[in-house]
C-alpha cells in the first residue's frame, strides 16, 4: 500500500551538517552534571511492511526517578549525528531533557546525501524514535518534540505537519523546533507548535519566510495565516545556513550560498529555543 505524499519536499542543495570541534560543550550548558550518551539500537516499524527497520541512535537521561520531557535530534543531509550529540544533546541534557539523536544514514548504509533525494522511509524516522521514548519509563510520552537542523530541521517540521505521516502514528509529538530547515514544498498547516530559526541571508530558506506567513510560494504551500497550531520564526541578522556550526567559523563557499558561523545568532538561538521548550513542554519534573 502507498503512502499519499505531497510534492517531493527536499531537493537539498546544501552541504550542511553540524560538526562539533574544539568547542566546550559545558560554556553553552547549564553548569551541571550532563548525562552521558548511551549508543543504542532500537526497532523502528516501516508502515504497512512486517519488516522492521533497526535504527542507531544516542540516547541521555537522568538518573533520576521521574519521567521528563524529551526532544528527537535529527541531522542533516551529511549526517554525523555523534557530532549533534556531543553538541546539542549536551546542552539539551543539561537544560533536563532526555535525548535521542537518531543516526538514519548508518543503518541504511549511507554517507551523505547532500544534493540529492534521500531515501521515502527517512520521513518516518522521527516517530521511529518517538515510538522507542515512549516505551521508556523516564520519558513523558506527552511532552516529546522533534527537533532538526537543515534537512533534518525539514523533518521535524513535516512531524507535525497535518498529512499522512502524522495520521499513521498514534503517538504525537507536542512540537517541532527547526535550524534553518528546507521548507519548500511544506504546507506549515501543523498539528503542534513549530519553532523555525534562520539567517536572514540564508538563501537555502526563503521559502520560510512564506510558510510562517502564510504567503503561497512555488512549491503549492496553502497554509492561511492563523491555520494550525502556530509557526514562530525568527530570522537572525547577517547570519547564514550552519550559523551555529564551530567548523564554520572559517566560511565555506557552497554554490548558492554561504556556510558560516555566527556567534550572536548561536546564543540566540539557544535562548529562544529554551523558552520554546519550556512553553511547549516544561522542563525537568
Amino acid at each position: 500500500m502507498s503512502i499519499p505524499r505531497s510534492p517531493p519536499l527536499f531537493k537539498i542543495t546544501v552541504f550542511v551538517f553540524l560538526i562539533c570541534v574544539t568547542d566546550s560543550v559545558r560554556c553553552f550548558a547549564d553548569q551541571q552534571s550532563i548525562p552521558p550518551a548511551q549508543s543504542i539500537q532500537f526497532e523502528g516499524d516501516l508502515p504497512f511492511t512486517p519488516k522492521p527497520l533497526v535504527l542507531h541512535g544516542y540516547l541521555r537521561h537522568p538518573d533520576r526517578a521521574g519521567r521528563y520531557p524529551a526532544v528527537v535530534l535529527l541531522h542533516g543531509c551529511g549526517g554525523l549525528a555523534e557530532q549533534i550529540d556531543q553538541r546539542w544533546g549536551q546542552i539539551l541534557a543539561s537544560w533536563g531533557y532526555v535525548t535521542l539523536t537518531i543516526d538514519s544514514f548508518g543503518p541504511r548504509g549511507i554517507r551523505n546525501i547532500c544534493g540529492s533525494r534521500f531515501p521515502r522511509d527517512l520521513d518516518f524516522d522521527a516517530y521511529r524514535g518517538l515510538n522507542f521514548l515512549v516505551r521508556q519509563p523516564f520519558v513523558d510520552a506527552k511532552r516529546v518534540v522533534a527537533m532538526g537542523f537543515s534537512q533534518g530541521g525539514s523533518l521535524a517540521l513535516l512531524s507535525v505537519e497535518r498529512g499522512a505521516i502524522e495520521q499513521t502514528y498514534e503517538n504525537k509529538f507536542r512540537a517541532a523546533a527547526a535550524f534553518y530547515p528546507v521548507c519548500d514544498g511544506l504546507t506549515g498547516i501543523t498539528t503542534a507548535p513549530a519553532l523555525i530559526l534562520i539567517g536572514e541571508r540564508d538563501e537555502f530558506t526563503r521559502g520560510c519566510r512564506d510558510l510562517a506567513e502564510g504567503r503561497s510560494g512555488d512549491f503549492g504551500m496553502s497554509r492561511s495565516p492563523g491555520e494550525g497550531a502556530g509557526v514562530r520564526l525568527v530570522v537572525y541578522p547577517d547570519a547564514y545556513q550552519g550559523f551555529d556550526v564551530p567548523a564554520f567559523k572559517t566560511p565555506v563557499e557552497y554554490p548558492g550560498n554561504r556556510l558560516e558561523f555566527n556567534q550572536s545568532a548561536t546564543d540566540q538561538s539557544m535562548d529562544a529555543l529554551r523558552e520554546f521548550l519550556h512553553v511547549t513542554i516544561g522542563s525537568r519534573q
